[in-house]
C-alpha cells in the first residue's frame, strides 16, 4: 500500500500569527537557518541530534511565532473560587463565623494551587468572620447569649405586657376569642365594628418580687376599676354587659423587668364581644358635656368612699366622716358648676341642678353631725333623693348625654356608684 502524502496545515490568522506571514510551503516544522550553497546535508538528520559543522540551528527571520496559551476563539475567564465566595457571603451575614474563616482559608490554598481567582474575596470574608469569632467570644463570656434566650422566653411567655403593645383607645380581638388565660398576640381591629376588647388604660405595677398569678390579677382588676371612668366619663353611656378586665405580666417577663398592666373592656359573656367604642372623654366631648361630668365624677369618687362596714351602727364614726367628705364635694360642685358658661339652651338646666347639690351638701353635713343612727340616716336619705339619677336626666338630655339611668350598681359591669347613691342598711 501507498502512504499517503500529509500536508500540514497552518495555524488560522490571529493576533499573534497576522494573515500571510506564515512560512512558506515546504519549511521544515521547526525553524532552521537557511543552507549555504551547496552544503546541503547528506540525508535526515538523526532523530534528536543537531546538525553538525557549520549547520546551526537559529530561529526562523519571519514573525512567525507559536501559538500562545491564551489565544484560541473559544477562550474562557479564569473561574472564581466557590469557597472564597461562601468565606465571603458567610462573613457579611457573620453567619457561623468560624465557618467563614475555615472556608477562606482553604480557598487561599485552592486558589494558590489551581490558579483560581477569588482571593480578595477570600480575605475579605476572613477578616469579617474573624471580627465574628471575637464578638461571639465576648457575648459567651459577658452572659449575653444567656440574657438574649432568657428575653426570647419572656416574650413567648408573656400575657400581653411585653409580647405586643397596646395603646389607650386601641380595639382588638384575641386568638382565641377569650380575655382570659395567656395571650401571645392580638388583632387590631377597628373601634366601630365588633371586638372582643378596647384599652382605655394602661398603668405600672410597683417594683418588688412577683406577687403571684392570681395576687396580681386581684390588684391590677382593682386599679383598672377605679381608672374606668377616666376614659368613659358617661357612666350612663356604657352597655350592662361590659366588664373591666387586665393584661398582667408573666412571672417570666415580670423577671426581665416588666410591669405594665393594659386595662380593657370586655363582654361579660365568655363568647361576647363589644361594638363601637366606650371612650367618652376630654378628647370626644365637647366642653359642657366634659364641664357636667367631670363634675359629676367628682361627686361618684366621693359616694364611692362609703365605709365597708355594713350596718351604720357597726360604723358610726366612719359613716359621719364619710358623710362630711361627701357633703364638702357637693358644696364644692354646687358653686363651680355654674360658673361654666354653659349652652343657652343647657343652661336653666344646669342651674337647677347645682340649687339640688347645694340641698343636698347640707343635708350631708347634718348626717355627719348625727348623734345617732337613725338620725345619719334620716338625712342621710333626704340627701340621696336630691342627687337621684331621675333629677339628672333633663340636664343630660340638654347637654345630649345618654339619659337612661343604668342598673343598680352602674354601667353594667363597671359599676358607677354616685349617681345611683350607695345602697347601706340602716
Amino acid at each position: 500500500m501507498r502512504a499517503r502524502d500529509t500536508v500540514a496545515i497552518p495555524p488560522p490568522p490571529g493576533p499573534q500569527q497576522p494573515e500571510g506571514q506564515y512560512p512558506p510551503p515546504g519549511t521544515p516544522p521547526y525553524p532552521h537557518a537557511p543552507y549555504p550553497q551547496g552544503a546541503a546535508p547528506q540525508g535526515p538528520f538523526p532523530h534528536g541530534a543537531a546538525p553538525q559543522g557549520p549547520y546551526q540551528q537559529a530561529p526562523y527571520p519571519g514573525p512567525y511565532q507559536p501559538w500562545g496559551q491564551g489565544y484560541s476563539p473559544y477562550n474562557r475567564p479564569v473561574p472564581f473560587n466557590g469557597l472564597a465566595i461562601a468565606a465571603l457571603v458567610l462573613g457579611i451575614l457573620c453567619f457561623l463565623p468560624a465557618v467563614g474563616l475555615v472556608l477562606g482559608i482553604v480557598a487561599l490554598v485552592q486558589i494558590k494551587r489551581r490558579g483560581e481567582r477569588g482571593k480578595g474575596m477570600a480575605v475579605a470574608g476572613m477578616v469579617m468572620s474573624s471580627i465574628g469569632v471575637v464578638l461571639l467570644a465576648l457575648t459567651v463570656a459577658t452572659g449575653g447569649a444567656r440574657d438574649f434566650w432568657e428575653g426570647f422566653e419572656s416574650a413567648a411567655g408573656d400575657s400581653g405586657g411585653s409580647a405586643f403593645s397596646l395603646e389607650v383607645g386601641e380595639c382588638f380581638d384575641t386568638m382565641s376569642g377569650s380575655l382570659k388565660g395567656l395571650a401571645f398576640d392580638v388583632d387590631e381591629v377597628p373601634c366601630k365594628g365588633e371586638h372582643d376588647a378596647e384599652v382605655f388604660a394602661d398603668l405600672t405595677m410597683d417594683e418588688g418580687d412577683y406577687p403571684g398569678d392570681d395576687e396580681l390579677a386581684d390588684a391590677a382588676d382593682q386599679r383598672c376599676y377605679l381608672m374606668r371612668n377616666t376614659y368613659a366619663m358617661d357612666s350612663w353611656a356604657v352597655p350592662g354587659d361590659v366588664a373591666v378586665y387586665s393584661f398582667t405580666p408573666t412571672e417570666q417577663s415580670w423577671r426581665g423587668g416588666d410591669r405594665k398592666v393594659s386595662c380593657l373592656f370586655g363582654n361579660n359573656d365568655e363568647g361576647g364581644s363589644l361594638t363601637g367604642s366606650l371612650r367618652n372623654d376630654q378628647l370626644t366631648l365637647d366642653p359642657d358635656q366634659y364641664s357636667y361630668l367631670s363634675s359629676a365624677a367628682a361627686i361618684d369618687n366621693a359616694l364611692d368612699g362609703i365605709p365597708e362596714a355594713e350596718y351604720i351602727d357597726d360604723d358610726l364614726s366612719g359613716y359621719k366622716e364619710w358623710a362630711g367628705h361627701v357633703s364638702e364635694v357637693l358644696a364644692w360642685e354646687a358653686d363651680g358648676l355654674p360658673e361654666h358658661r354653659f349652652a343657652a339652651d343647657a343652661a336653666k338646666p344646669v342651674a337647677a341642678l347645682a340649687k339640688d347639690l347645694e340641698r343636698s351638701a347640707k343635708e350631708w353635713e347634718k348626717a355627719a353631725d348625727a348623734s345617732d343612727a337613725d338620725t345619719f340616716s334620716e338625712h342621710y336619705e333626704k340627701a340621696l333623693k336630691l342627687i337621684e339619677p331621675e333629677r339628672t336626666v333633663t340636664t343630660r338630655k340638654a347637654l345630649g348625654l345618654a339619659t337612661t339611668p343604668p342598673a343598680y350598681g352602674g354601667g353594667g359591669g363597671t359599676g358607677s356608684g354616685g349617681e345611683d347613691g350607695p345602697g347601706i342598711e340602716v
